[in-house]
């Protein structure tokens, strides 16, 4: 038996089993003794709940929600406002944050000093001050309903949100986005020849001007027919406010600006650390080859600079998906606003509620970590 246990790997499964079985324990001790504390308090306890009519206005959704459906459907709707303003301001960061961790390394020394700039204020600044900055130092300067900023007769900004118009039939939409679709799948056959044709013939193809016409000119052609083949509920100013339409919300505004900026600042730092990873034989080289500067960074720098990028992207991506619930702040119905905020105290039920919205959190989270993961491994470069 005593030699038995002098072996490394079985010392080493057995405290693994003895950590996995501690764990279980403090798990199962804490949950029975919360329900036994919830039974002698008279709380139910269940999911119930999740069934009842929630009776909570949302200011702002798209999932058709409405007071009378059930508590259940009020937490798609905040699950759905989360992932809304989450996706837009990923994108957003993204672009920015590429552009200023580029302009960071430019010589040109106005450009790497406001990037430098930006991104220091914006780290040692706290989150909540941005949403808060945008939100009552913003857009609560903008003018009242009456006053508010013309678009075309067809749009109007003010303090309440910017009201646009919204076709009131969407066919037309739905073939436009089914022929987008379509495109953008042609155009990735078409890199995938391109890339195939250059490395047999060693000419290039022209991939960026076609895809520019199959995934830009046409779908935007295609919506503009659509657009104009539809009648349209624009707003209109009724007593105090516009009514018709679609409203966005400030709130939204506010919440995706503040996430967006913020994290901006912190994914230029971290392609700003991709980029100069990549040796500088490799650039001299793109440029021994007579590429152009922006074919470098596009063919040369990039392609390597990813595999470090990415690790600390996926970081920032699941802290902007957290930071989300900044939302509550500023009254932006995202799940923990509705759900942990509304709900519970609506219900009573926090055990399952918090239960619940940490379980989404940690979905969301390894979704996010899953798909970038697999993105990063496909575009590994291939070394010998």
């Amino acid at each position: 038996m005593i030699r038995f246990l002098r072996d490394r790997k079985v010392r080493d499964v057995l405290w693994q089993i003895i950590a996995a079985v501690g764990l279980v324990v403090v798990v199962v001790y804490f949950v029975r003794n919360a329900a036994d504390n919830m039974v002698k308090a008279g709380i139910a306890s269940g999911f119930q709940f999740l069934w009842r009519d929630s009776g909570i206005e949302v200011p702002f959704q798209i999932t058709g929600y409405k007071p009378s459906m059930s508590i259940l459907a009020l937490l798609w709707t905040g699950i759905v406002n989360t992932l809304l303003v989450s996706v837009a301001a990923i994108v957003i960061a993204t672009a920015v944050g590429f552009a200023v961790g580029l302009m960071r390394l430019s010589r040109n020394w106005l450009l790497s000093t406001l990037a430098a700039i930006y991104v220091e204020f914006v780290r040692n600044i706290p989150l909540l001050f941005f949403v808060l900055f945008w939100y009552f130092g913003v857009l609560a300067a903008l003018p009242a309903p009456r006053d508010s900023l013309d678009f075309f007769g067809v749009a109007f900004l003010n303090r309440r949100g910017l009201s646009i118009p919204i076709p009131n039939e969407v066919t037309g939409f739905h073939l436009a986005l089914l022929a987008t679709v379509l495109l953008i799948v042609a155009q990735v056959v078409l890199a995938r020849w391109a890339r195939a044709h250059q490395a047999r013939t060693g000419r290039d193809f022209p991939t960026w001007l076609v895809g520019f016409g199959l995934c830009v000119a046409l779908p935007l052609a295609g919506f503009i027919w659509a657009g104009a083949a539809t009648s349209w509920d624009v707003p209109v100013m009724r007593g105090f406010n516009y009514r018709g339409g679609f409203v966005l919300i400030p709130e939204f505004v506010a919440l995706l600006m503040a996430l967006s900026t913020y994290t901006a600042g912190f994914i230029a730092e971290v392609v700003r650390g991709g980029i100069l990873s990549v040796r500088q034989g490799q650039i001299d080289a793109g440029r021994a080859l007579g590429l152009t500067p922006g074919r470098v960074i596009r063919l040369v720098v990039i392609p390597q600079a990813m595999p470090v990028i990415i690790p600390p992207l996926t970081s920032q991506y699941l802290n902007l998906i957290k930071n989300s619930s900044f939302g509550a702040a500023i009254a932006y119905p995202e799940v923990v606003a509705v759900f942990m905020g509304s709900a519970l105290v609506a219900t009573g039920q926090a055990i399952e509620i918090i239960a619940i919205t940490l379980g989404l959190y940690l979905v969301l989270g390894l979704a996010v970590s899953l798909f970038m993961n697999w993105y990063n491994a496909r575009h590994r470069l291939v070394t010998r």
